[in-house]
């Protein structure tokens, strides 16, 4: 069964960069990035990811056999935490509901690395800033409470 979603999300993969190289402009007018250059980036990236992750699945597909079953409470997690996700989106505004995010669901997936988790859920949010707001000069979702960062 993982081996059928990997190939459902690899072509999806396939049909979402179709349409990012097809109908988003790369660059615009004025020589500046344009839509098509996120879309194609992680279009890319997920053909990669997803044909590595098939490959690593076919590789190991005994190991695929013997997994431990209940692994719907972690999805339900992750799915409540996308949820709250959302709120605190609406709430606080990108920057800081992702750190927020990141900083619960490494806490759930990545246990007793408290340092690490607390690294990756100010760093990585941080890099999206710099990269959106002062690169790219798009601004991240503001939130209903002004918060001063």
């Amino acid at each position: 069964m993982r081996i059928a979603f990997l190939i459902v999300v690899l072509a999806g993969s396939v049909f979402y960069s179709y349409v990012a190289f097809a109908d988003l402009n790369f660059m615009t007018r004025t020589g500046r990035l344009g839509p098509g250059f996120f879309p194609r980036a992680i279009g890319v990236a997920m053909i990669v990811f997803a044909i590595w992750t098939l490959a690593d699945s076919l590789r190991d597909r005994a190991q695929a056999a013997n997994e431990e079953p209940g692994t719907w409470g972690d999805v339900t997690t992750l799915v409540a935490l996308a949820i709250v996700y959302a709120v605190l989106l609406r709430i606080f505004g990108g920057f800081a509901a992702t750190i927020m995010f990141l900083a619960l669901a490494l806490s759930f997936l990545n246990r007793g690395k408290h340092l690490q988790n607390a690294v990756l859920s100010v760093v990585l949010p941080a890099c999206f800033y710099l990269l959106f707001d002062k690169v790219l000069n798009a601004n991240m979702p503001p939130g209903l409470i002004d918060l001063p960062i």
